[in-house]
């Protein structure tokens, strides 16, 4: 059965966590969830709909049990596609998803016993009829889980219809922002490029006809952004590798991109380092928050992503992308005394050191933690990953300084993972008061707790 001092293996992390950091409300600043899909706030079909619609964690694990894409992705119904996923739950032992699940099952269905083969048509009953019962919707699972503020992931050229309609008819209290992803003009060796220019152009309502036009129409849709009360961009970096890339060079790159012709690798480099430190000023400019994500490996399964779609449980952790890269985008930055604040993603866990002593070397006042590492996020976020990153980065970067927890999700379950990770850092911080590495006063503890799991979050982002 599910145990409330779940990952609470010590009395003071668990009086930490029960009178510091439970509470407090949730400032997801970084999702994949629908704003359509929040306004309209549909009734959900069942729990098959809820996990299975867009989970590529769920999908990744489904096909490594041999299950038929048919349950996955396919066209079986969400509640067939549940009944293969409680199959295999109980094999999921020391997977996220393990945990993920039961958290979920408690906390909007009120759940204790785990799934399994033989409880799973009681389980799939009784959450549709909690669904019908109290008309479970997005919006729902946001307020019982005492969500305050979530940004989105949206791209430049996107019309931002449901965000203008939430922002005049409101979201029951709940502050729905979009956040800036450039990444269709990051790429400029891609397929679609020359048309992302032209839906670009449109939105802009001005020409892009080079790659300062590019920027100046980027630069007209961050206002924008702005203007619905956004601070945060993200920035996608499959692979960086810093090379000088004078304006002249820039301009022939994009022309040469437009054309439809491929790219030299040098070519390649020199457009993101360009790109990069033209949207590191223009954040700079305009109060925005740069964030970037770093060392993904998109669509490693070429052939099933062809098939099956982006984004659907094909990508992988890369380490092309060298601490020595960010460092230069990051220092021309300074050097023009343009750098915005910054926050740091390594997908690859054995770059975390090395990118939170990065983070450090580039702080300066007035900003607390003005460049610093983020969440433990995508395959980093759970409870090992988590604790890793405690129990190493902060030996080289202030813990106390972090913007906390976010949930990379696309379902609105997800929120429990802020629990998870509130739930592990208070018992780190009760093992360190309980060894007497600690010994201020537990109300500065508790400051501490408050900082990382909210407060820290809102002051940053200017929220």
């Amino acid at each position: 059965m599910f145990h409330e001092n779940l990952l609470l293996t010590n009395a003071t992390g668990k009086r930490l966590y029960e009178r510091y950091a439970k509470e407090l409300p949730i400032i997801d600043y970084h999702c994949h969830l629908l704003p359509r899909e929040i306004y309209e706030n549909r009734e959900f079909e069942d729990i098959g709909e809820m996990w299975l619609a867009h989970d590529h964690y769920k999908w990744r694990a489904m096909r490594c049990f041999g299950i038929p894409e048919k349950y996955i992705t396919g066209d079986a119904s969400y509640y067939e596609k549940y009944l293969k996923f409680a199959e295999i739950f109980p094999e999921l032992i020391g997977n996220p998803i393990y945990i993920w699940c039961a958290l979920e099952l408690k906390r909007y269905f009120g759940i204790e016993e785990p799934l399994n083969r033989e409880n799973a048509e009681e389980i799939y009953r009784k959450t549709k009829a909690r669904i019908a019962e109290r008309h479970i919707t997005p919006r729902y699972c946001m307020k019982v889980s005492k969500v305050e503020l979530v940004c989105t992931t949206d791209d430049p050229a996107d019309a931002l219809e449901y965000h203008r309609k939430l922002r005049a008819e409101g979201a029951d209290g709940i502050r729905i922002l979009p956040a800036f992803r450039p990444d269709k003009a990051f790429y400029a060796e891609k397929s679609g490029f020359a048309d992302y220019r032209t839906a670009l152009s449109k939105a802009a309502g001005l020409p892009v006809e080079s790659f300062r036009d590019m920027m100046d129409a980027l630069e007209k849709r961050l206002l924008v952004f702005r203007e619905l009360g956004s601070t945060i961009s993200d920035n996608g970096i499959e692979d960086f590798t810093w090379r000088e890339c004078g304006d002249d060079e820039a301009e022939r790159i994009f022309g040469k991109a437009v054309a439809g012709e491929p790219l030299e690798r040098t070519e390649i480099d020199g457009y993101r380092s360009a790109f990069l430190l033209e949207m590191g000023r223009m954040y700079r400019r305009n109060g925005f928050v740069m964030q970037l994500h770093i060392g993904t490996y998109q669509g490693a399964n070429k052939s099933r992503e062809a098939k099956i779609g982006a984004a659907c449980g094909f990508d992988c952790t890369d380490d092309s992308t060298f601490v020595k890269s960010v460092g230069e985008l990051l220092n021309r930055l300074t050097t023009e005394e343009a750098l915005p604040k910054t926050i740091l993603y390594p997908l690859n866990a054995g770059q975390m050191e090395n990118f939170a002593v990065l983070a450090a070397g580039f702080c300066e006042g007035p900003e607390r933690g003005k460049v610093q590492l983020g969440a433990p996020w995508w395959f980093n976020d759970q409870v090992y990953g988590i604790k890793r990153q405690f129990e190493a980065a902060a030996n080289l970067y202030p813990i106390a300084l972090s913007v906390g927890m976010l949930t990379d999700s696309r379902s609105f379950l997800s929120y429990p993972r802020h629990e998870l990770y509130r739930r592990v850092l208070c018992n780190y911080f009760g093992e360190l008061v309980e060894r007497g590495e600690y010994f201020s006063e537990e109300e500065e503890l508790a400051d501490v707790i408050r900082k990382i799991c909210h407060d820290n979050a809102k002051q940053y982002f200017g929220l």
